[in-house]
């Protein structure tokens, strides 16, 4: 019977693997739907090659320090149990390599390619899996000390902040420190428009990430006994509040619509194994909202040339998603309690705290030491030729 419940449990985090691995898919092709079309084929050299920089930095580095397990015993040994410690390490791996997915969005279109897969095994090695530990190993006595002042840990079921927040704001950091494009702003204040160029592959993009969010939530049980309903059926409402609100604040604008669901997600990811799913709902429109609103701001107010907006997606929809935990979990709304407001706010400013100070370090001694920008006539070629040398479709 317990080979059975192993091999089960085997089973179980490695689909949940494999499907948040084909999310990586789903960022890709929102990206290449995004950008402009010289630069789509490095908007899919860039995701492909970031995971697999990422697999090495977390299985060597990464993992043992966010859980203190490495592999270096013999076949046999980690064979034990069906293999459970080694789909268990694929599947978070997964979420791992989604941080420099995230910041690729944001800095599509004028980043230089090697100092960002540098960029990704720094980020992937050691700043992601600092607050990993922290949030999901109890490192450092910080979930033990929010207990016991307030009650109850930092609860992030499927990453909201660990994952989501963490990946927006060290994107942040990186737009910053990049600058716009160069033809983004004119000098009298305008902002020159950069369309999607191809709503299709857009669509595409976040169909996959939105059939792959389900593994990503609903497999962070990480065991068969685990499985809840309540976490799919959330992450359903919240992908559908924010389609609408995103619809409506963004005025039938394909891009925001697409991106809806996204925001939802993002949200519940902390909440979803405690929320009702009204409280989900309400929490995935909320995320519409604000992703459509900040997206916006950022773009035409601040001049923040955030491609994707992925810090309105990741860090702001992250962010709120690890507060709404702490409202919408709470028996007084509808959900299964055993969260704190007070300890859900703490663990998600530590965790932007982490981000921002980690993507000052990675990327503010790379722009020191490398440059991270491409020159202005490559970034005028696209990244396509200056780094790939090849267009992402032949002229007939």
């Amino acid at each position: 019977m317990e080979a059975l419940v192993s091999s089960n449990d085997v089973l179980f985090v490695l689909l949940g693997a494999i499907m948040v691995l084909a999310m990586h898919a789903g960022f890709a092709f929102l990206e290449v739907g995004t950008v402009r079309k010289k630069n789509q084929v490095n908007a899919l050299v860039k995701i492909m090659v970031d995971f697999s920089v990422s697999t090495i930095a977390y299985f060597f580095i990464g993992y043992s320090i966010a859980y203190g397990i490495n592999f270096f015993s013999g076949a046999e040994v980690l064979a034990a149990k069906n293999g459970y410690e080694l789909v268990k390490f694929f599947f978070l791996l997964t979420f791992a390599a989604a941080i420099p997915a995230i910041v690729s969005g944001g800095i599509a279109e004028r980043a230089k390619f090697n100092p960002q897969l540098a960029a990704t095994f720094a980020l992937v090695g050691f700043v992601y899996p600092f607050f990993e530990g922290i949030a999901w190993n109890n490192h450092y006595g910080f979930q033990d000390w929010l207990n016991v002042s307030f009650g109850a840990k930092f609860h992030d079921f499927a990453g909201s902040v660990v994952v989501h927040a963490m990946g927006g704001w060290i994107a942040l950091i990186a737009v910053l420190l990049l600058g716009a494009r160069s033809d983004r702003y004119g000098k009298d204040g305008r902002v020159h428009a950069h369309p999607p160029s191809n709503i299709p592959f857009l669509a595409l993009g976040a169909w996959i990430l939105t059939v792959g969010w389900f593994g990503f939530n609903v497999m962070s049980a990480q065991s068969i006994q685990g499985i809840s309903g309540l976490v799919a059926v959330n992450s359903l409402m919240a992908l559908v509040g924010g389609t609408l609100a995103a619809l409506v604040m963004g005025k039938n604008d394909p891009g925001f619509v697409h991106n809806g669901p996204l925001a939802g997600l993002v949200a519940v990811c902390a909440g979803s194994d405690v929320m009702h799913p009204l409280g989900a709902l309400v929490t995935g429109i909320i995320a519409g909202i604000l992703f459509v609103w900040a997206f916006t701001h950022t773009q035409n107010r601040l001049k923040i040339d955030d491609v994707l907006g992925v810090w309105p997606l990741h860090g702001l929809c992250g962010a709120w998603g690890g507060i709404a935990a702490g409202i919408f979990g709470s028996q007084l709304l509808g959900g299964r309690g055993g969260v704190s407001f007070i300890s859900q706010l703490l663990g998600t400013g530590l965790g932007i705290a982490v981000a921002m100070i980690g993507g000052v370090l990675v990327y503010g001694t790379l722009k020191k030491i490398v440059g991270i920008r491409m020159g202005r006539e490559e970034e005028f070629d696209g990244a396509d030729l200056s780094i790939h040398k090849i267009v992402s479709t032949a002229d007939d």
